[in-house]
């Protein structure tokens, strides 16, 4: 008895089975088996084979990722063959490829950026001052400062179209319209009192905002010059009648837009909620 219960006790402890597909020695004699972590029992032993399936599973086609076990979390030591000296230099230039792909694109990005600017400044000056004007002054100019002032234009248009002066203008008018009679007969109900203040919506929190900004400055010089040949046709300069076109259209927009804000203010002060309606019979 004492000795089949070692027979056992020693085949136990030479019983190998793989946690991938649970075949075990019997199942096949000749598979390569390895112990690639610190686990014991029944996990600790794995077919070769079946191990290097799960390996490429975790690392979904990156060779280089690495790769532990699941139960004890030790990280497989995985060694590959050493490369020739042509197949090292491939590998080491597909590496640093990859490596500065990123900031290679980054540059490309920027690069265009920065000469879409440029070219937006350039149009935007011969569309201001004038087609024949603006290429003269920009012949006559230094380039260094064509290329710093050309970009500089969109960025400037862009800063300003973000200054909400219609907010400000709006606050002022509605803490000294009480004083100021006449702009209850521009802007009828700014004076009035209203019953409670409304929480006004955060302009931040607007993610049609930032398009809406974007496009409204690009597009402000070609309004402003054609409300200044609308509007100031008699003026010569262009220059003066695009700064006037300008001035006009932001006030008259201004304006509507204060106007519309005031009512939806009064409309939000004025809000009430009604009763729950009960049903008949209840």
């Amino acid at each position: 008895v004492a000795e089949n219960i070692y027979i056992f006790f020693f085949h136990s402890c030479d019983y190998r089975s793989c946690w991938v597909c649970f075949a075990t020695d019997e199942d096949d004699r000749t598979a390569e088996w390895v112990r690639p972590c610190r686990c014991r029992g029944s996990t600790k032993w794995v077919h070769q084979t079946c191990l290097q399936r799960w390996v490429d599973e975790k690392q979904r086609g990156n060779s280089t990722a690495r790769v532990a076990c699941p139960q004890c979390n030790a990280e497989y030591l995985i060694v590959f063959p050493k490369l020739g000296p042509v197949v090292y230099v491939l590998d080491l230039a597909d590496r640093l490829i990859s490596k500065a792909c990123p900031f290679a694109a980054a540059g490309i990005m920027v690069g265009s950026i920065y000469w879409t600017a440029v070219t937006y400044g350039a149009v935007t000056v011969m569309q201001v001052v004038g087609h024949k004007e603006g290429l003269d002054v920009m012949e006559r100019a230094d380039p260094l400062f064509l290329l710093i002032g050309l970009p500089t234009i969109p960025v400037m248009l862009i800063l300003g179209k973000m200054i909400r002066w219609e907010d400000y203008v709006l606050r002022l008018w509605r803490k000294y319209s009480n004083k100021l009679q006449i702009l209850n007969s521009i802007f009828p109900g700014i004076g009035c009192p209203v019953p409670r203040i409304p929480a006004e919506a955060n302009p931040l929190a607007d993610h049609v905002s930032a398009t809406r900004i974007l496009c409204g400055a690009l597009v402000f010089p070609t309004i402003a010059t054609i409300v200044g040949k609308l509007m100031f046709s008699s003026v010569n300069s262009n220059l003066q009648r695009t700064i006037l076109g300008g001035i006009a259209f932001v006030a008259i927009k201004g304006a509507f837009k204060v106007y519309f804000k005031q009512q939806q203010y009064l409309r939000q002060a004025h809000r009430k909620i009604l009763n729950y309606p009960e049903q008949e019979g209840a």
